[in-house]
Parts: C-alpha cells; structure tokens; sequence
C-alpha cells in the first residue's frame, strides 16, 4: 500500500500506525494479520483519529487503513476548519510533528521469550498522531502540502496588477491591526 499517491485535499497525510515484527518501548510485537479481524468489521472513518490519544481531541477522520507486508498502513484527513487540525497540519509539514500511535484492546495475545507479548489479534480503536509513539517506527511518511500560492502573491511588486496590489495591502493592515 505504500507509495499510493497522495488524495489532493491540503491536509492529507499518509504513514505507517504500526510496524510488524518490530518490539515497542514496552516490548509488544505486532505481528502480522493482528488487524484482519478488526478492520474487516468497520470503516476506516470509524476507527478515530485523535491528538495524543486523547478522546476529547479528534483531528480528523483515517480515509484507508489496512494492513500490508510491512504493518499497517494508514491515510488521514486533518480537519482544517478546526484550530487544532490546521495547527497539526502546519507542525507535521515542518516535520516537528510525525509520529503515530494505536489505541486497541488486546483480543489474542502470547508471551515471548523477552518477556514482551507477541500481538495476534487487537481490536483497533483509534490512531493518533502523537508527539513521541511508543514504536519508534510508526511514522507519518508524506503529508499533502498547500495548493501553491496565487502567482500574485509570490510575483514581484512591479508584476503585479494594481487591483490584486491594493488587495494585498488592506489584507495586509487588517492583519498588522494592533486590534486583531
């Protein structure tokens, strides 16, 4: 699933939730097939995406979500029209934000030779973008930038139109307002 291009929306964003075979910080294993059961009972949108896997923070909704040989493979959508999607937005564009956690209970389960637990089966819940995850694998890979800026924005001030100028400029002192 990896590699799939991008869905054109500012705000999209693809990754890995969960790598398998790969042991987290508290020594769970995800291994493979340990998603079949759940995804296979629901929609993408209705396993959550939150901020920090907390409830009261949903960011947005998982548009595809499944597993493949390397573990599982998620694409979201930020919510733009709230504060906090757009602030995560702009944070994982800059890179400061990227990494990404399950939130499951435990369905099938054994204990490995370390002690950790080998996870056959997990009930998924949500996945969250998170600022440090626990398998320090589960990365966002590619996040959809901005449309470009219109050519009047980024044009020198001797090409642009007097009109898209004076636009500019009122935009311009309505944000500088000391009252805004």
């Amino acid at each position: 699933m990896n590699g799939l291009a991008l869905p054109e929306q500012p705000g999209s964003f693809e990754g890995y939730a969960s790598v398998f075979g790969v042991p987290d910080m508290a020594r769970d294993v995800v291994m493979p097939g340990a998603f079949q059961q759940s995804l296979a009972g629901q929609r993408a949108g209705s396993v959550k995406l939150l901020w920090q896997h907390d409830p009261s923070q949903p960011v947005g909704i998982w548009s595809r979500l499944g597993e493949d040989s390397r573990g599982l493979f998620c694409q979201g959508q930020l919510n733009l029209d709230v504060q906090r999607g757009r602030e995560l937005y702009a944070l994982m564009r800059q890179g400061a934000i990227n990494g990404l956690s399950i939130g499951f209970k435990t369905v099938k389960a054994r204990k490995d030779s370390s002690g950790g637990r080998q996870l056959l089966a997990v009930d998924l819940w949500e996945i969250s973008l998170v600022t440090f995850p626990l398998l320090p694998l589960a990365r966002v890979s590619g996040v959809k930038t901005l449309v470009p800026p219109s050519p009047a924005l980024s044009a020198p001030a001797s090409q642009v139109s007097p009109a898209s100028y004076a636009q500019i400029e009122r935009a311009r002192k309505i944000f500088q307002s000391p009252t805004r």
